[in-house]
């Protein structure tokens, strides 16, 4: 089993709605998926209960019960584990951080989130995981210069992810729902960009090999 974590220091950037379409993404191809949800918000539960099926099981859980959770769920025959967290949540962000094997930080292209990165950034370099950045909610005509700016500045730190991901209302609206982009439309750029995603960060799993899971204290 693999475990993503979505984890930033600042709120609003997408991790649910990211979270959830991969979920659909790597599901429809051929990960056995489990969401852990240890949002307080509990954006993903509300997701499953709106989504109504069984395919992708979303459980929530608190930091403190979270690494053994991980280590019983690894005997159950799930492929891929998706941990979605709170923002500006540091005890949060850190458990998640370390029971993933890659952690994935999204942030908008704009001065406060570049600058909130730096901060997750050296968390995770501290505790020695590993990690790539998304650039997220990015405009639809993506050469402008606000965008660029954040692609120069993410790589600059290292491990920007591909594709960027725009600012699409099938996002919001397939969450709204609870579908993935790539069931609500699936021929769509919001769809198609996020089974790019799933294949990118497939290969970055497949790279190497990851930090070991630390032990909860």
């Amino acid at each position: 089993m693999r475990t993503i974590a979505f984890v930033t220091q600042k709120g609003g950037v997408g991790k649910s709605t990211i979270a959830s379409s991969l979920a659909v993404a790597a599901t429809e191809a051929g990960e056995k998926v489990f969401i852990f949800d240890v949002d307080p918000q509990q954006s993903l539960a509300k997701w499953s209960k709106a989504r109504g099926e069984n395919d992708i099981p979303v459980a929530a859980t608190t930091p403190a019960k979270l690494s053994a959770a991980i280590a019983q769920l690894a005997k159950s025959g799930v492929t891929l584990c998706v941990i979605d967290t709170a923002g500006a949540d540091a005890g949060t962000s850190l458990a998640a951080m370390n029971v993933a094997d890659l952690c994935v930080v999204p942030t908008r292209p704009n001065a406060f989130d570049l600058w909130a990165t730096e901060i997750t950034r050296k968390t995770l370099r501290e505790n020695k995981r590993d990690y790539v950045f998304l650039l997220n909610q990015c405009p639809p005509a993506q050469q402008s210069a606000r965008v660029e700016e954040g692609v120069s500045a993410l790589e600059a730190m290292g491990g920007l992810v591909s594709p960027l991901i725009s600012a699409r209302v099938d996002y919001q609206e397939a969450a709204r729902h609870g579908f993935g982009v790539t069931e609500y439309n699936p021929a769509g750029q919001a769809a198609d960009e996020m089974r790019k995603l799933w294949s990118s960060l497939k290969r970055r799993l497949a790279k190497g090999k990851a930090a070991p899971m630390k032990k909860a204290a």
